[in-house]
């Protein structure tokens, strides 16, 4: 492992095992094998529970931490408890862009301090995939507007653990003031939108019918 990834991992897991535990509790309810993970930057915690995973970001450090891919591996390795070998590849772009992923592929879609990542991406999601948001850059509340989009699970967060919940969703993605929550002032804003409660994050199911 060069000197970069080593560096950039431990700037990533200062919180050691943090992100692990997050995607593990949300593969307890989501299931699927392929995720895809745009603007990850050096994240590679999806890779220690998911089989496969594509990571996507326009970050020249990110590229070249990925570019120590014997490195990356041995990250993965001692943190992956499936002996199974994870396949991962990355692709240095914005996600904005056309990406090379099969449209309807991919069982996660992971968007978390990556800005409108569910606008530009949910055509790689195949139906009955989920959508993994926080409330960072307006994304969730983006997600909530989506038709195409139904809450099922809040993600929580304490003390270093993570939970699930499934029950009185109705309670969550209320704004604290009448607001009327549309793609113009998301974007216009560029954050999130103040709701009387606040989760790390939400899970959302991309609708089967599609």
């Amino acid at each position: 492992m060069n000197e970069l990834t080593r560096r950039l991992w431990e700037e990533q897991d200062r919180h050691p095992g943090d992100r692990l535990r997050l995607f593990t509790t949300v593969a307890d309810l989501a299931g699927g094998r392929c995720v895809l993970y745009p603007g990850s930057f050096v994240d590679v915690a999806p890779s220690f529970v998911y089989a496969s995973v594509t990571y996507v970001d326009s970050d020249r450090r990110a590229a070249r931490f990925f570019g120590d891919a014997s490195g990356v591996n041995e990250i993965i390795r001692k943190n992956r408890h499936d002996p199974a070998k994870a396949d991962w590849r990355f692709i240095a772009a914005d996600y904005r862009t056309q990406l090379d992923i099969p449209e309807r592929s991919v069982d996660l879609l992971v968007s978390l301090y990556a800005g409108f990542v569910s606008e530009h991406c949910s055509r790689y999601l195949r139906p009955g995939g989920y959508l993994l948001v926080n409330p960072s850059h307006g994304d969730a509340a983006m997600a909530s507007i989506d038709p195409r989009y139904s809450l099922v699970a809040v993600v929580g967060s304490r003390s270093g653990r993570y939970t699930i919940t499934e029950r009185d969703l109705e309670s969550y993605l209320v704004p604290k003031r009448p607001t009327d929550v549309t793609a113009e002032l998301l974007h216009g804003t560029r954050r999130g939108i103040a709701y009387t409660k606040s989760p790390f994050g939400y899970l959302f199911q991309l609708d089967g019918d599609l």
